[in-house]
């Protein structure tokens, strides 16, 4: 901090010898050093709140990029989702629609309920399928 030498101390110390004299100069010493401490201890405190304040700033911005980044992930399940979903309903329609045109739900969901009661051989002697032997 401060370029300060052994010489520089030595002259220091004489100074404050004969101007504060030798009974004074240990208890002036030991407040000096107490308040150097304090200012020590008070600037190491003020540079960890500085780096907490910079890594929490960091934080920040990490969870902002992350929040971010799964928003758009987001985003593009559920146009892939809809996309698909929209695939199938098309499927479902046009399946629908070559099966039975003129039939409606309910007649449809007949006709499946009676062709899924009836035995293998009837079924397969209304479709028009022989069995093989």
């Amino acid at each position: 901090m401060f370029d300060i030498g052994f010489s520089e101390l030595m002259v220091i110390a004489v100074v404050a010898l004969i101007v504060i004299g030798p009974e004074r100069l240990p208890k002036v010493a030991r407040t000096v050093g107490l308040l150097f401490g304090r200012m020590q201890r008070y600037v190491n405190d003020v540079k960890a709140d500085i780096n907490r304040e910079m890594a929490f700033d960091e934080l920040r911005k990490l969870q902002a990029n992350i929040q971010d980044t799964a928003n758009s992930l987001e985003q593009s399940m559920k146009q892939e989702v809809g996309a698909v979903e929209s695939d199938l309903n098309k499927i479902a329609s046009d399946t629908q629609a070559a099966v039975a045109p003129e039939a409606s739900p309910a007649e449809t969901a007949e006709a499946l309920a009676a062709a899924e009661a009836m035995p293998p051989a009837d079924r397969a002697a209304i479709t028009g399928e022989a069995k093989k032997a």
